[in-house]
């Protein structure tokens, strides 16, 4: 009951984000290059790319702590663009949790709110809410120092969330916790985001970490979005070359259409797909490691070269005709197969994406 009540007293109506292109320039580096995004109301969405692709100078143009040299921010179509940090109601979550060492956990959370001159009852009240939202309540006369990794953290989020913000930030919370705290910790997000309809942008360079945590993910790279999609879409059929490779294991080759269904392979090697482009345009394909099977229509035999057992599975590295090699997961049934032993696969044209 008193996380329900907690919850009750936290929920404010969420926001929309709407970016529209961005740019912000270091030097000669582009980090943002005429970036566009909206975020709706509720949502989660999950910006991801490797170091350097500009996902966190993204951030902190939303946040108020980079101006961009061009483009506008604008929250429920009120421009934001030249607000201080201050006055934009965006709740952050840092990696560093950036917590007050010397300040009780009580005192650490109600920051915000002595920030904002609330009321000492108000802020009382709040503060016990928010605790209790990311159970912690009872805590709140510890230190900092006195509390574990993921508890830090759930201090950090309930700061970042009892002043009610229209819009939460998070840059790769989770970077310096083990990955089974890490694990638990994304899930109490997601949970405690959908549970308050909160609007939340997800920083991470963790392609699992996206799959699990995202309605939508933003792929970025070298400044640009290359691809914003649901979680499904982004792994099932990602838009370029580059969305394939980063986002999951991945077989990725390259060739041109040959006929109705059909693509050539730069080896020589034909495959059947399911695709209407034209005959003579060139394509990528896209095959998923664990998409192979005992047959198929595209059959392909080869020698392991290298065998990694993953407790329900086998991660197999295949060395096949035409100079071809597969990254190939089977289930973990019998005896690791041994490098030099024979293999053969199949995967069907539906389980083949072509881009």
């Amino acid at each position: 009951m008193e996380r329900l009540d907690a919850e009750k007293g936290m929920k404010q109506e969420s926001a929309e984000l709407l970016i529209e292109g961005a740019g912000k320039r270091f030097g000669e580096v582009a980090a943002l290059d005429g970036v566009s995004l909206q975020v709706a109301r509720g949502e989660l969405l999950t910006i991801l790319g490797p170091s350097g692709s500009g996902k966190t100078t993204l951030l902190k143009v939303v946040a108020g702590f980079e101006k961009p040299d061009t483009g506008s921010v604008k929250i429920d179509g009120v421009e934001i663009t030249a607000l201080p940090p201050a006055r934009r109601d965006i709740g952050m979550v840092f990696q560093n949790y950036a917590l007050f060492p010397h300040l009780t956990v009580e005192r650490n959370v109600a920051f915000p709110l002595e920030m904002r001159n609330v009321a000492k009852p108000e802020i009382v009240r709040r503060v016990a809410d928010a605790l209790a939202l990311v159970e912690l309540a009872g805590y709140g006369q510890r230190l900092p120092r006195q509390l574990s990794g993921g508890q830090q953290q759930r201090v950090a989020l309930a700061r970042a969330i009892v002043f009610n913000p229209r819009l939460l930030l998070l840059d790769e919370p989770f970077g310096a916790l083990d990955r089974k705290l890490r694990e638990t910790m994304q899930l109490e997000v997601r949970r405690l985001q959908r549970r308050l309809g909160l609007t939340t942008i997800f920083i991470t360079h963790d392609q699992e970490e996206a799959l699990v945590l995202s309605d939508r993910i933003a792929v970025m790279n070298k400044g640009t979005i290359q691809q914003i999609a649901t979680t499904t879409e982004i792994y099932e059929r990602p838009a370029n070359d580059f969305v394939a490779d980063f986002v999951g294991e991945s077989n990725i080759f390259h060739g041109a259409m040959s006929g109705p269904g059909t693509v050539a392979l730069e080896g020589g090697r034909t495959l059947q797909v399911k695709s209407d482009k034209p005959a003579g345009a060139k394509v990528g394909v896209l095959m998923r490691p664990e998409r192979f099977a005992s047959g198929g229509a595209n059959a392909f035999a080869g020698e392991v070269i290298e065998a990694v057992y993953l407790g329900t599975s086998f991660k197999l590295r295949l060395a096949c005709e035409g100079g071809l090699e597969l990254l190939v997961r089977q289930p973990a049934r019998g005896a690791l197969p041994a490098p030099g032993t024979r293999v053969a696969v199949g995967i069907d044209p539906d389980a083949i994406h072509v881009f």
